[in-house]
């Protein structure tokens, strides 16, 4: 293990010896937890250099209201140079179409960001590079500098997800699960769309060209377990931490968004929170079940239905169009519940005394909001590997529960009733108030992780201690 005794002393002695090079991927959800995480490694002392285009450098630190300024101003940003890709219109796609374009801009990237490599290199003993698992490809000249290494920072998924999908099928190592849990377990058959799927297999031929190890956006308690941390370095010459969560940081005073201001006037953990990340999109049809669901069901809610890069793809482009079946929706949710039409900080919301409640497709940024902020979750899993996450959540650490089953096809709608009972039973009910206790008890514990002497602080520790050595 290595040596964290010197810690405290590296504000002093390191300077721009060794400087840290961060590479998100060039998406919305990615930038905030890349950011964050720079945040912690400035607070050793270590000099930081963010590379994102310009257009999220500069959302990603207008987004950074609550990031203390001297932190922030430790962070040097430098624009990489974008190629213009125009988007075919008419591609057919699985996922909303600005995925695609997100990734046709970040694979011309790799010539600006082994320019930046160039130059830096030069006037620093140690270049450490952190970068996205969808950024292999456009990092891969690391490997041509001497005084350089990198470690890939997954902020999107976790270990066990990661195991059970990516690594268990080739490597035919066990899943340590007790025979009752493996038989419950989801198959990614039929969750994983040809679009990610193409994606995630052209990086993977570039990782092991460049990368010395992974830093996980966990912490060992929010896995169940340290098992699946551990068996993802098995057979590999590379090092795994679990510094999480990774998380945009809360501010106790008023930030000027109308939605907290509604959750003021509601009463403790009376409040649903329903939001989706930005790679789920649903039918009209399927949004009138939700919609009906969440009436049938008399539970207060808030619903975040936001357009994050101004497209008509994303189920909040056109709300008008989409409650035309049901006159006055929005008008009576003034005394039930919120429709929020822009940007909202979720983990402000999550932390918000009045939600009990969290209805969730399971993206793993999301989950680790939720744990981390002691909020039961309702999962509904619509791709990738929200199945895993969702399974992760209500089956082995029982902080949730499934609105459906695993084996119903993702395309298939959930019924209105559905959704109604649901959400009843976790707002409404002994058992529902059962899984938010057990909630509440692992944030408590994974927040305490974080702290001086905590397993993720010290991960943390471990892990400036190795590029420091």
């Amino acid at each position: 293990m290595d040596n964290t005794e010197n810690i405290p002393n590296l504000k002093k002695q390191l300077g721009d010896e060794v400087v840290v090079v961060m590479v998100p991927f060039q998406t919305q959800s990615h930038p905030d937890p890349f950011l964050q995480f720079a945040c912690l490694i400035c607070s050793y002392g270590l000099s930081v250099h963010y590379l994102s285009l310009h257009t999220y450098n500069h959302d990603t630190r207008t987004r950074a209201t609550v990031i203390n300024p001297s932190d922030l101003a430790n962070i040097h940003f430098h624009d990489l140079q974008m190629t213009t890709t125009p988007l075919d219109p008419d591609i057919p796609s699985e996922v909303p179409k600005h995925f695609h374009l997100f990734w046709n801009v970040s694979m011309h990237l790799r010539q600006s960001i082994t320019s930046f490599l160039r130059d830096i290199s030069s006037k620093s003993r140690r270049i450490v590079m952190i970068h996205d698992c969808l950024m292999c490809y456009n990092v891969q000249d690391i490997s041509s500098f001497d005084n350089a290494e990198s470690y890939i920072f997954n902020p999107v998924i976790s270990p066990f997800g990661m195991y059970c999908d990516h690594i268990f099928p080739h490597v035919g190592l066990p899943i340590p699960l007790e025979q009752q849990l493996l038989q419950r377990l989801p198959s990614s058959e039929g969750w994983y769309c040809d679009e990610i799927t193409r994606i995630g297999s052209f990086q993977v031929q570039y990782i092991g060209k460049s990368s010395a190890g992974d830093i996980h956006n966990t912490s060992k308690v929010m896995e169940g377990n340290n098992i699946f941390i551990d068996l993802l370095g098995i057979g590999q010459d590379q090092k795994q931490w679990a510094i999480g969560p990774v998380l945009r940081p809360t501010k106790k005073e008023k930030n000027g968004f109308p939605c907290l201001d509604w959750l003021d006037k509601q009463p403790p953990k009376s409040v649903l929170y329903v939001s989706y990340e930005m790679l789920t999109s649903f039918s009209d049809e399927q949004i009138k079940e939700l919609a009906i669901g969440l009436e049938l069901s008399k539970q207060k809610f808030i619903w975040l239905l936001y357009d994050p890069d101004n497209t008509d793809i994303y189920l909040g482009a056109d709300l008008k169009r989409k409650f035309e079946f049901h006159a006055g929706f929005e008008e009576r949710l003034d005394g039930v519940g919120l429709l929020v039409r822009d940007w909202a900080p979720q983990t402000e919301i999550l932390s918000h005394s009045s939600i009990g409640g969290f209805l969730s497709a399971c993206d793993w940024t999301s989950c680790v909001e939720t744990i981390t902020m002691g909020v039961p979750i309702i999962a509904w899993a619509t791709h990738s590997d929200h199945p895993k996450n969702g399974f992760l959540l209500t089956k082995i650490l029982k902080i949730g529960l499934i609105i459906r089953e695993w084996d119903q096809k993702r395309e298939e709608v959930v019924t209105a009733s559905t959704i109604d009972n649901v959400v009843r039973k976790l707002m409404a009910s002994e058992e529902g108030d059962e899984v938010r206790k057990r909630a509440k008890e692992l944030g408590e514990v994974v927040r305490q992780s974080t702290e001086k002497g905590g397993a993720s602080r010290m991960e943390l520790d471990y892990f400036i201690a190795h590029i420091t050595r």
